[in-house]
């Protein structure tokens, strides 16, 4: 095992290294520069976008903007958010946190980019049903020469489903909270979560986003009440965690105490750390939310990108700063070796009667449970494109639910790493393409607000 944890570890520095970093981040500041601050200057009416009905859409897609919306959270707001920001703070100290809001702000231009083209340049697929996302942009806008360009992408975004990001990091964190928090044997949930994401995925993205819809506004309003009473209980230790946030966020090197001594952390490290999992939970540069997106009901390709474009927001400025901040004012970064799920766990105890740890729980199971049925439909879409047929997706099906099955029975650390590569390997030929065909995306952007003066 420490074998294979020293080679995935190798591959993880090289994958998510310099080049990685500089083109995701550089990705994200050119569209800043070039929409001139697009995911501040028109948040508002992206946030408007969200509940306001568009007239003319019948037919023009599979789902609502507001399905497509929560469909993409439901996928993004996973233990990532919880357990993976303990796992980075831990590993590149509190200043993670502040390379997460860059990589944020920034990806809210790369996921606005990412959706927009995804609208435009969507097909329908032999059953009738829209089929979209970074494959058919390659494709479609940058030109046929283009397409192993695009079926590279599908290979990892499948792979990344079936072996990353969708199973077994999600099955893993749910059943080992459930088995710490209430004793049910993790062989038992596991069964339950198989049993229960069979039900879901095989109606399809109309079943995944009407759970979506229903689960997703609950599971973070239920975690964002919890996380506001503790930061108030916290209250006196806020300043110094934000302090802590920015100062180590520039140190060449800061520093973390700990049962076990002190540990050293590069500057490298905190910014590679906070980058990575701030792409894993909002999924910015990634391509995947551009998948559901391409299913949305709208005639308005800008439209559906301001829509898509909160999904950031709401997944890392608001989700993951509300864990980041508990775990750090809690104090433990600096006086245990606590790390993932333990360390998320203890410092969410800080109320009262265990009522923390049963709350993050449950939080775990509802984030983790629709990332799972998120995540099948990005990896069903696909097999699509690669295969050209819909015919092989309850194989797809069967073999995702078969990974379900099967993630309660392996170890997190390598899958946690695993994960991260995956990722890394969606990011490269859709940070290309979004490069390619950003004349398009600023064309239509223009066109888009010169109407509605």
């Amino acid at each position: 095992m420490e074998g294979i944890m020293g080679i995935l570890s190798s591959i993880q520095a090289f994958v998510w290294g310099p080049p990685t970093l500089i083109l995701l981040i550089g990705t994200g500041l050119y569209y800043t520069v070039k929409l001139k601050g697009l995911q501040i200057t028109k948040f508002g009416r992206a946030m408007k976008s969200i509940f306001e009905k568009e007239e003319g859409v019948a037919g023009a897609g599979d789902v609502s903007a507001f399905a497509t919306l929560c469909t993409t959270l439901a996928a993004d707001i996973g233990t990532g958010s919880i357990v993976g920001v303990a796992t980075a703070l831990r590993v590149g100290g509190p200043g993670a946190m502040f390379w997460m809001w860059v990589s944020a702000i920034f990806g809210m231009c790369t996921k606005y980019a990412e959706s927009l083209l995804a609208v435009k340049y969507r097909s329908v697929d032999e059953n009738g049903q829209m089929a979209g996302g970074p494959m058919f942009y390659i494709q479609n806008g940058m030109g046929k020469k283009w397409s192993w360009l695009a079926k590279l992408f599908a290979f990892f975004g499948m792979f990344t489903a079936l072996l990353g990001c969708g199973t077994f990091p999600q099955v893993n964190a749910i059943t080992e909270s459930v088995n710490a928090s209430f004793g049910v044997p993790v062989i038992v949930t596991g069964l339950l979560v198989t049993v229960m994401v069979t039900f879901v995925i095989l109606g399809g993205i109309n079943s995944i986003s009407k759970v979506a819809e229903t689960v997703v506004p609950f599971m973070a309003l239920f975690f964002l009440g919890g996380s506001l009473i503790i930061l108030f209980i916290n209250a006196e230790a806020l300043p110094s965690a934000f302090a802590r946030i920015f100062h180590d966020a520039f140190a060449f090197e800061s520093m973390l105490g700990g049962a076990a001594g002190t540990t050293v952390i590069t500057l490298m490290t905190c910014i590679r750390t906070g980058v990575a999992r701030g792409v894993y939970t909002n999924e910015a540069g990634l391509g995947s939310s551009a998948i559901v997106a391409a299913a949305a009901k709208t005639n308005s390709c800008v439209r559906q990108g301001l829509i898509s474009m909160t999904s950031v927001f709401f997944t890392t400025i608001v989700t993951c700063s509300m864990s980041g901040l508990v775990i750090i004012s809690s104090g433990l970064l600096d006086s245990t070796n606590l790390s993932g799920s333990p360390l998320a766990t203890t410092a969410y105890n800080a109320l009262p009667a265990d009522l923390g740890m049963y709350m993050l729980t449950i939080a775990i199971m509802f984030f983790s449970f629709t990332t799972i049925l998120g995540w099948s439909y990005y990896g069903e879409r696909c097999l699509v494109y690669l295969t050209g047929t819909t015919k092989y997706n309850k194989v797809f099906k069967v073999v995702y639910i078969a990974a379900i099955a099967l993630a309660p029975f392996l170890t997190l650390e390598p899958i946690w790493l695993l994960a991260d590569i995956t990722n890394a390997l969606m990011i490269m030929p859709n940070l290309v393409a979004l490069l390619a065909l950003r004349k398009v995306v600023v064309k239509e952007t223009n066109d888009y607000f010169a109407k509605l003066k």
